[in-house]
């Protein structure tokens, strides 16, 4: 695959509530994320970090503002044509059970991207799995390969823009470091922007270029990983930080007691 410059992603005013008015998931909420950027949205359950990145492939639609790709509104396109453009991966990996490996990473081009070309072999490759495997269903599969095959499937249209929603969520902590610094790797050489949810501070703190704190539908923090770690974040932030912080602290002390 050919290196891409990733879109801009513009959030003006946009806002989503559930129950008519009473509550908002998102509030009206202004942002700009540059292309290129490898983003983590954190924060605790029901902040509104899914909501937001949902409005971006409109798997959401929000209750009033307005969301824009590389300067083009996503509210003006068909929305099955608008997320063959943009990766998406999830926790439940979604897989179709029937499928072998290589019918689910074509699935995307199949119904209207690059029909001609089979680039089975080459996404494999890039996501670190033997091209032998494009033959296997996902039952035969661990599960860190299947999320790899969930990462190619998203890679098959070719996306500038990759969201990822809690990708590495049900992975053993040792895949789920290695599938992380592999995916980064993948950003950084496909000129991606990736905006990823996720509960794991640590990881957020070890990939991203920018962190999003959310809480109650907003940002209350939008800092580096560096900025983060030195208490710029604000109150909510460093309760986040305080965690990976407190078990790297706890790690120590085992150390020096052995």
């Amino acid at each position: 695959m050919e290196r891409k410059n990733g879109p801009a992603v513009r959030f003006d005013g946009i806002a989503k509530s559930f129950d008519d008015g009473a509550s908002f998931a998102v509030a009206a909420l202004d942002l700009e994320i540059a292309g290129g950027l490898f983003v983590a949205l954190v924060g605790e359950s029901g902040s509104g970090k899914s909501t937001l990145l949902k409005t971006i492939n409109r798997l959401v639609e929000p209750s009033a503002g307005s969301v824009s790709i590389g300067g083009e509104p996503v509210d003006g396109q068909d929305p099955a044509d608008l997320r063959r453009h943009i990766g998406y991966v999830f926790q439940n990996i979604g897989l179709f059970p029937h499928m072998t490996v290589a019918e689910n990473i074509m699935i995307i081009p199949r119904i209207g991207v690059n029909e001609t070309v089979n680039q089975v072999p080459e996404l494999l490759d890039l996501v670190g799995l033997p091209e032998e495997v494009a033959d296997r269903l996902p039952s035969e599969l661990s599960g860190g390969q299947q999320q790899r095959v969930g990462v190619a499937r998203a890679l098959a249209g070719e996306p500038g823009l990759m969201l990822m929603d809690e990708p590495f969520g049900a992975l053993d902590p040792v895949t789920r470091d290695q599938l992380g610094e592999a995916y980064r790797a993948l950003h950084d050489e496909l000129g991606l922007t990736t905006i990823m949810v996720t509960h794991d501070m640590a990881e957020a703190l070890l990939i991203a270029d920018r962190i999003l704190v959310m809480s109650a539908g907003r940002i209350v923090a939008d800092c580096s990983p560096q900025a983060l770690l030195a208490g710029e974040g604000g109150e909510e932030a460093s309760a986040l930080i305080a965690v990976p912080k407190g078990q790297m602290a706890k790690l120590r002390r085992l150390e020096e007691g052995a």
